[in-house]
């Protein structure tokens, strides 16, 4: 052999553990988004008072299973109904772990959520509201049902509260066009709460747009008690629209 042979083969022979240490995968994920909102609806009631809302997160995923995230978005509802003093943040800590199920299309996830409202209080009430939940997952179907654990956004008494909903989110071939529908149902706990069950279902559409941004619309609407769940003169529940522009990165 050669030098220059000799060379070469010296050279391949390094690289090659290289290249292989630079194809594999890291087990840690992090992502993130941000949004703009022309409303903020959870589970069929607007948090904004139809007003627009700016929304974001962070998520970390690890290759076992197990993940973690905070997001947050602006809110009014709490100042509207004037429970508190000023405050208009929204801000959520969650975790769990999900997984598919064997080599199928079937998935699982467990975990829990807090939902933390700053803010001085107006009454000895607080909104923050903790919840564990289990989903069950096929292709682009989803079942979940979250658990409340305490008061329910200021409710007392709520222990034990459940929303269980079914959404789909199906994608249209190579489109970029995704149709979006949701179904859910409150059942509330405690003495006198159940004047605020209520179901509410929701249908919309998003398409994927160049660097990671994606348009969406949706069309919410439930059958609560409007003069429990809106302050005098508002509308928060009945025929609820939002058009977004959001961005993963």
């Amino acid at each position: 052999m050669n030098k220059l042979a000799l060379v070469s083969a010296v050279a391949a022979s390094l690289a090659l553990p290289i290249a292989g240490h630079a194809a594999e995968q890291s087990d840690h994920t992090f992502t993130g988004n941000v949004g703009i909102f022309s409303n903020y609806i959870f589970r069929g009631v607007s948090q904004t008072s139809e007003k627009p809302a700016v929304q974001g997160g962070f998520d970390y995923a690890h290759a076992s299973g197990f993940y973690a995230g905070t997001w947050g978005s602006n809110v009014s509802w709490l100042s509207d109904f004037t429970a508190y003093t000023g405050s208009s943040v929204e801000l959520d800590v969650y975790g769990g772990y999900k997984s598919t199920i064997g080599k199928s299309d079937f998935g699982f996830d467990v975990g829990g959520i807090y939902y933390y409202y700053p803010g001085d209080k107006n009454t000895s009430l607080s909104a923050d509201t903790t919840e564990v939940y289990g989903a069950l997952s096929w292709k682009w179907l989803t079942a979940k049902l979250s658990y409340v654990t305490g008061d329910y956004f200021g409710i007392a008494d709520a222990d034990g509260t459940m929303y269980f909903d079914v959404s789909a989110s199906y994608p249209i071939g190579k489109s970029g066009v995704t149709l979006l529908a949701h179904v859910g149902s409150l059942k509330m706990s405690g003495t006198g709460n159940d004047v605020l069950d209520y179901t509410d279902w929701k249908v919309g559409a998003t398409y994927a747009l160049p660097k990671d941004f994606i348009i969406g619309a949706v069309y919410s609407d439930a059958d609560a008690d409007e003069t429990l769940y809106s302050p005098t003169g508002e509308n928060w529940v009945s025929s609820q629209v939002a058009v977004y522009l959001q961005k993963t990165f």
